[in-house]
């Protein structure tokens, strides 16, 4: 296993990220409910952030196998407080998945919020995605608060947010 982890560069990458949407087909119909074109996915990509950041300062990441592109992470800080660190989504290609690669992503996730400072790590979590709470729980993330309610493209669900209290350095 030949893993690196770097920043997606929004012009560089587009046709990447593009070409990765599709090996996670099966989230996207649970999130949104219908199949969404790879470029809208990838335009939200490079342009969402948390309510009162810029989505220039939030880094996206991509886990590489090899050359292949095989998962994708939005980290924000600065949200929901100031010092704390936000994690959008952590997504794998479906062929990358039950292979520890998750696990894997998600450490180098937290040194990144650890060295900004961050003491706590959230994530939100679709009500519709048992098998991702599943993970985010064995992974040390607790409930933080539930019912929230999201829309992702035309679709209104509910989430809830959870957090991980990441140590020192």
């Amino acid at each position: 296993m030949a893993l690196t982890i770097r920043r997606l560069d929004a012009t560089a990458d587009r046709a990447l990220v593009d070409a990765f949407w599709p090996e996670i087909a099966d989230y996207i119909l649970i999130e949104r409910g219908e199949p969404t074109a790879p470029e809208v996915l990838t335009g939200q990509f490079f342009t969402a952030a948390p309510p009162g950041l810029d989505p220039v300062d939030v880094p996206r990441l991509g886990l590489f196998d090899g050359g292949a592109l095989c998962g994708v992470v939005e980290l924000a800080f600065g949200y929901p407080e100031p010092q704390d660190a936000y994690l959008g989504m952590l997504f794998l290609a479906a062929s990358a998945r039950g292979r520890g690669l998750g696990p894997h992503f998600l450490r180098e996730v937290e040194r990144m919020a650890r060295a900004r400072g961050a003491p706590r790590l959230y994530v939100a979590v679709l009500d519709a995605n048992p098998r991702g709470r599943a993970f985010w729980e064995r992974e040390g993330f607790r409930l933080h608060e539930a019912g929230r309610s999201v829309t992702l493209g035309s679709r209104t669900q509910t989430a809830c947010r959870m957090v991980k209290t990441l140590g020192g350095a």
